[in-house]
């Protein structure tokens, strides 16, 4: 592909990364597009790119009647290409997924998951090689302590809000998500940003100042 084409999600994989893929949101404008906060992969790291099916949860004190309703609808709502985002705030209160969640959301060809919260069962989780984030771990049941009050509504993660269908990009560097009015546009800068710092990288090798590469190309 040239330079100025858009980059499908299976180019997106092997060759963005969220890093340059924020360059080319903050040049942009877009520059509150990756949440400040470390997220931890179950098993192996590896590069989620889908759309955003989003959910948000709360922490409960009280004894609920029917715990799983909107959490089991989302997830047997999810399609191919989905990234489950569940925004609980970082709460530690108990896990909000497991190892049955994750073989659900699997089979409906969803493609990984991003807790912004507590995950159980990591290793089972690991052996299915399912891409999951979190940021914490907690081996108590999310009934009565936690639950889906909303789902493919508009969620925030630490300053950031991840929006239903919305594009999310996560590596070991962290998480982008990408407004849909720019996603094409951003995602052409960030192809383009990337063969410019292949040039500047194979200049340095060759002997150039940092400071003239810079200067050359412009990237750093």
């Amino acid at each position: 592909m040239t330079a100025s084409d858009v980059p499908t999600f299976s180019e997106i994989c092997e060759s963005l990364y969220t890093a340059v893929i924020c360059d080319a949101l903050d040049a942009l404008g877009y520059r509150h597009q990756a949440p400040r906060r470390t997220f931890s992969a179950v098993g192996p790291q590896v590069t989620i790119v889908g759309r955003c099916k989003t959910t948000l949860w709360v922490d409960m004190f009280h004894s609920d009647p029917d715990p799983y309703a909107l959490e089991l609808k989302a997830v047997d709502s999810c399609q191919a290409g989905d990234v489950f985002i569940a925004a609980a705030g970082g709460s530690q209160r108990s896990a909000v997924w497991g190892e049955l969640l994750s073989t659900s959301v699997q089979a409906r060809g969803c493609v990984g998951v991003i807790v912004d919260g507590a995950v159980r069962d990591t290793a089972k989780i690991a052996a299915m090689n399912f891409p999951c984030l979190a940021t914490d771990v907690n081996p108590y049941d999310s009934k009565d302590r936690q639950r889906v009050v909303d789902m493919d509504v508009a969620v925030e993660i630490a300053g950031t809000t991840f929006r239903p269908g919305e594009l999310v990009v996560a590596d070991s560097d962290g998480i982008v998500v990408i407004p849909r009015d720019v996603e094409e546009q951003a995602l052409a800068n960030a192809w383009q940003k990337v063969h410019a710092e292949n040039e500047v990288r194979d200049a340095i090798r060759g002997g150039m100042l940092a400071q003239d590469a810079f200067e050359k190309y412009g990237v750093l």
